[in-house]
């Protein structure tokens, strides 16, 4: 669909359905000032495109997450971020730990960079969401029975704290 708000750029990490690209603002989004406020907001879901090989394997570039905006992060969460030095570059990683002054966020992929091994501490404030589902869309390829019933048994899956933990713990081992 031409002129649809997708995008953020080529290298934007993840492409959010629901952002003005004009503004870079996510309509309907509320605006949260404190912490409290956060975990009783009544926050929306958007849908998002990965781009990129950063969360390489538990993300592929061309998948599709369905993001809580607003949803209260902890350690091992696959989260929605602003860059901290480009801000209308948004980027999809977990949430490693909390530190003084906001979130640690790496990659699943160390090879690719761009986490907080090159940038620091993100503040909570360009924190937009947690990423809850991972859809893979079929590949073009995919047209044998067998390979559309593998795609079907693993095309939607669920992102949570508790299946990423192993994942988590390896990368802060490195």
């Amino acid at each position: 669909m031409a002129g649809a708000p997708w995008g953020l750029g080529q290298k934007s990490g993840v492409r959010l359905g629901l952002v003005e690209e004009r503004t870079g603002e996510v309509p309907g989004m509320p605006e949260l000032s404190q912490e409290g406020e956060r975990g009783r907001a009544a926050a929306p879901f958007g849908l998002a495109e990965v781009t990129g090989p950063s969360m390489v394997p538990t993300l592929r570039h061309g998948d599709r997450l369905l993001v809580h905006y607003g949803a209260r992060v902890r350690p091992g969460d696959v989260i929605v971020l602003r860059h901290p030095f480009q801000q209308d570059l948004l980027v999809v990683k977990r949430a490693a730990e909390r530190r003084e002054g906001g979130w640690w966020v790496l990659g699943d992929n160390a090879f690719a960079g761009g986490d907080s091994t090159d940038y620091g501490t993100v503040p909570d404030e360009l924190i937009l969401g947690r990423a809850r589902l991972r859809w893979r869309p079929l590949a073009p390829g995919q047209r044998s029975p067998l390979a559309v019933v593998r795609w079907a048994l693993s095309a939607a899956r669920p992102l949570s704290a508790a299946r990423s933990r192993s994942a988590s713990r390896r990368l802060r081992a490195r």
